[in-house]
């Protein structure tokens, strides 16, 4: 299997910063290190899919403030194919504040560009599009994205993203349905409660990548559990590991790799990004990862 990838989702402007401890009331904090880049959960997945070499089409939002224009060029230059629809507002806006263990705190103002518009979902050709990547932050759009990838036999994949459920699970039920592959973290693990895998699978989803931190990630699919530990490295920032994690796993996954295999190429690649500030530029390359793939 090979082919083109459609990502359809969010699109941020990311400031990361280092802090040597999270400041007090009215305390001014001076700052470690910065970096500024294009973020989004569904975004920066598809910039790792594109860096592992896999042939990226990116649906995007975006506002008409100056963010609106300076970011998508980036994308641009990265080498995705971008599809943008331009509306009024802003641009979404990240604050990542990462801690000494590399731990991040963030705070997000969404703008106008969490999500592509239902006219876009309308009109986005299929045509050459091999997977559909998404996360499910305006749901009709979404749904109808989805059910146009069922209709013509495109397999899919959700990011599950805690705040698109905030009203249970059973609201993304029409989304879930058939789903390749559900990607969820521990966060919108402990959400789900009790069983989240047998939740999930209840819901229609054909498989579950369970993300674990530092311990790694699981595949559970078929009746099958197949689990991948994480390298031992220094963290310096884990923002964006899941993300990286997602893009390259539904890259090798069109590459023809299996489950383990294409779980054991997304751990490596997580866990190099977690060695470097920032999201997308921590993002490896598939030289930068030889040698260091998990058993």
């Amino acid at each position: 299997m090979s082919g083109t990838a459609l990502f359809a989702g969010d699109l941020s402007l990311d400031a990361t910063m280092g802090i040597p401890h999270v400041p007090g009331p009215d305390e001014k904090l001076r700052v470690t290190s910065f970096a500024e880049a294009p973020g989004g959960v569904v975004t920066n997945a598809a910039v790792a899919a594109h860096r592992s070499g896999l042939d990226v089409r990116l649906l995007l939002r975006v506002g008409d403030d100056i963010a609106s224009r300076a970011v998508p060029p980036l994308l641009h230059a990265e080498g995705l194919t971008l599809e943008v629809e331009e509306g009024q507002g802003a641009l979404c806006r990240a604050m990542i504040l990462v801690d000494p263990g590399g731990e991040k705190r963030l705070i997000l103002y969404p703008g106008h560009s969490m999500y592509p518009t239902v006219a876009q979902a309308k009109r986005v050709s299929l045509g050459g599009v091999s997977w559909l990547h998404t996360a499910i932050y305006e749901p009709e759009a979404a749904a109808l994205l989805i059910e146009r990838c069922r209709a013509a036999h495109v397999p899919f994949s959700i990011d599950l993203e805690p705040v698109t459920f905030r009203d249970g699970i059973d609201t993304l039920a029409r989304h879930i349905a058939g789903a390749e592959t559900v990607f969820c973290n521990s966060r919108a693990a402990d959400r789900l409660g009790g069983d989240p895998v047998k939740t999930l699978e209840a819901l229609g989803a054909k498989s579950v990548v369970l993300t674990q931190g530092p311990a790694g990630a699981s595949w559970c699919g078929q009746g099958k559990v197949l689990s991948v530990s994480a390298p031992k490295v220094d963290i310096e920032d884990t923002t964006g590991a899941g993300d990286c994690l997602a893009g390259w796993f539904v890259a090798e996954t069109l590459r023809g790799a299996g489950p383990r295999d294409a779980l054991r190429m997304a751990v490596a690649a997580a866990t190099w990004s977690c060695t470097r500030l920032g999201a997308q530029a921590s993002f490896p390359r598939r030289t930068d990862i030889a040698g260091s793939i998990p058993s």
